[in-house]
Formats: C-alpha cells, structure tokens, sequence
C-alpha cells in the first residue's frame, strides 16, 4: 500500500503529521545604499546608549547656580550694613594697593592687584560729596605706576581739598614713585619709620636685541607710516634722533612730577629736585627732607585725620570701594566669576549633545 501512494505523489502518513516548516526571516528592504545582512542573520535595530551624563549636568549647573545665589545674599547683607554706616559721621577711607593706571581697578589670586584712577576718583568724590565723610584717609601701598593715572588722583585730591575736607596720607610698605605723586597734594602725611618713599623720576627702558637675532637668522621685516613708527623696536638700535625725542618726554614728564611734588608739599621747587632723581627713602629719612609730615602707622592717621574734621571722640571708619563678600573670596568680579561658569557648564552640554547627535550608534 506504501508502495501505491508513494507511486501516486503522496507521503507517507507520518510526514503529513509533521509541523510545516516557516520560511528563513527576510529583513525588510533598507534605505539606497543598504546592504542586506548574509542569509541567517537576524537583524536587530541599533540600541540608544544610555546618556546618564544629562543628568549630571543639568544637577551641576543647578547646583552652581544656588552655591553664587547664596554667596551674593550673603555679600548683599554684608554689603548692606557698610552702605547703612555711611549715613553716620565717619572718617572715609580709601586704599591704593598695588600698580596704579588710568582705568579701573583688579586684580586676582594669579596676579598683581591694580588701583585705577576712575575707581579712586570715584570714591574720593563720594566723599567730598557726603555730608556724613568729615575727613579722608589714603591708604597707600603702591610703588607707582602712570603718571597719567597719578596725575588725575591728584588734581581730585586738590579738588576735595579746595571743597573744604581733609585728606590725610597713610603710608603702608611702600608709596613710591606715582605712589608718592599721590600723596603729595593731601593735607598731612604718615608713614612709618621704615616705609620705602620717594623715587622722584621717571624712566622709560626698552632692549636692542639685533644682534641676538642675526645670530638666530631671525630677519624682521617692518612697513610703517613714518620713520619714528617702529621707535624703541627691539629689531634695531634706536637712531640718535629718536633717543633725543624720547628723552624730551622723559624731561618733560619729569619736570612735571617735580613741579607736583613742589605744590604739594609747599616746597621750593630746587629743594625738591635735589632729591628727585631717583632714590628711595625710609620713613624716617623723608621725615628729615620735608616728604612726610609726621611717622605713624594707619591709626595714627585715622585719629589726626578726625580731629582735623572735628570729629569728636573714636571716629568710625568707613572703608569705601570695600568689595563684597563674594568678591573678597574670589578677588574679582563676581558677576562675571557666575556668568563665565554658568556659561562653560552650558557650552560643555551643549557639546557633549551635539557629539552624542553626530556619533554612529551600532548595532550590538
């Protein structure tokens, strides 16, 4: 019988028990270009890796901006009580630290600290114009600068004066140079016995380095408008005519400096040229040559300073340009300190995003 159905086309009746057998997976056609995986292959769609640093950036940035708010209340509430104190009799004090310019004020933890004459002229004309400011003390600690910056502190010290308020001196470490230049106009000056002072002059220095460049094959090359252009170049030796014109502005600015001092000071202006080229001096030694009024440290001054203004008894002290609470932590700027961080933890984000957008993922 077998034999039959096998003759006549039919199985077995085994085999027609037997489950049918599915056909191989055919993975749908793919976009131009696709190339179909070999026979076999079972096809699984690429898996997103998990972006856990999103997160982590978003908490960051949140967290840095509660950490500056919480700084800036604080430097609010202290800066407050500064600024309710100024509506009290006090002696208004000003410091000078550091390089003085003509512009403003910095400085930070990876450099020097500047004193700008625009922030010093700001404060002393705060002062003349409060009522409450019955004297001024300069704190300075500077060893010069500008003489143009130098030069506008002390026309406005001269004008505070001429309003009818004294402006005392302190002299810190060093007041030299443009330093002293400021100090010369106030109506009394400390220092301490062993403060450094004077250096009545001006200089002006710059290097010839032509030779060191032959010697390296280095050969500049200079295209200017005029034949002083590229004067004090360190290419090239400075020619005759150049050095005596930048020795007439040295003259010039010298003469002034002198002649400052002279005003100041009240002094004979040959008295006061007989020192001014150059040398430093003590305290002590300036004492002696009429550039300090008296030796005393900065409560010293404070004191005469109130007395002078007819404070009577322990005056107050009102530190103008004081810097806030967050400011004095970072010693900079402390809006701009939050900005520039929230903006690097934004762009950082931002980049990272656009990496993971760009980025090919695979399938495993």
């Amino acid at each position: 019988m077998n034999d039959d159905m096998q003759d006549r086309g039919q199985e077995p009746q085994e085999s027609a028990n037997r489950p049918e057998q599915q056909p191989a997976y055919t993975p749908p056609p793919g976009p131009a270009g696709y190339q179909a995986p070999p026979p076999g292959y079972y096809y699984q769609p690429p898996q997103p890796r998990p972006r856990y640093w999103i997160p982590v950036v978003i908490v960051l940035g949140i967290l840095a901006l509660l950490f500056f708010g919480f700084l800036g209340m604080i430097g609010a509430l202290v800066g407050g009580a500064g600024t309710a104190s100024e509506r009290e009799t006090h002696v208004a004090l000003i410091r000078v630290s550091g390089v003085i310019t003509a512009g403003t004020s910095g400085g930070s933890v990876f450099g020097d600290s500047v004193s700008g004459s625009e922030d010093i002229i700001a404060q002393l004309e705060r002062a003349r114009k409060s009522k409450y400011a019955k004297a001024i003390v300069i704190r300075i600690n500077s060893p010069g600068g500008s003489p143009a910056g130098s030069e506008e502190v002390y026309n406005e010290i001269n004008r505070v004066r001429e309003a009818g308020k004294v402006v005392y001196t302190s002299m810190g470490d060093v007041a030299a140079s443009g330093g002293y230049y400021i100090a010369s106009p106030c109506t009394r000056i400390f220092s301490d016995a062993n403060s450094v002072t004077g250096s009545i002059g001006v200089i002006m220095s710059t290097g010839d380095l032509s030779e060191l460049y032959k010697k390296i094959g280095y050969k500049p090359e200079v295209i200017k408008s005029g034949k002083y252009k590229d004067m004090g170049s360190s290419s090239r030796p400075l020619t005759p005519a150049e050095r005596e014109l930048l020795q007439n502005i040295i003259n010039t600015t010298y003469i002034n400096f002198v002649n400052a001092v002279s005003k100041g000071r009240k002094l004979p202006f040959d008295q006061v040229k007989k020192i001014a080229d150059g040398r430093i001096l003590t305290g002590d030694q300036a004492l002696k040559v009429k550039l300090v009024d008296e030796i005393g440290g900065l409560q010293e001054t404070v004191a005469a300073a109130a007395r002078a203004g007819g404070i009577k008894g322990a005056p107050k002290v009102v530190e103008y340009g004081r810097k806030g609470f967050l400011q004095s932590l970072l010693a900079g700027d402390s809006s701009k300190a939050s900005t520039e961080l929230n903006n690097a933890v934004t762009r950082k984000a931002m980049e990272a995003l656009l990496r993971s957008q760009d980025s090919t993922v695979l399938p495993r």
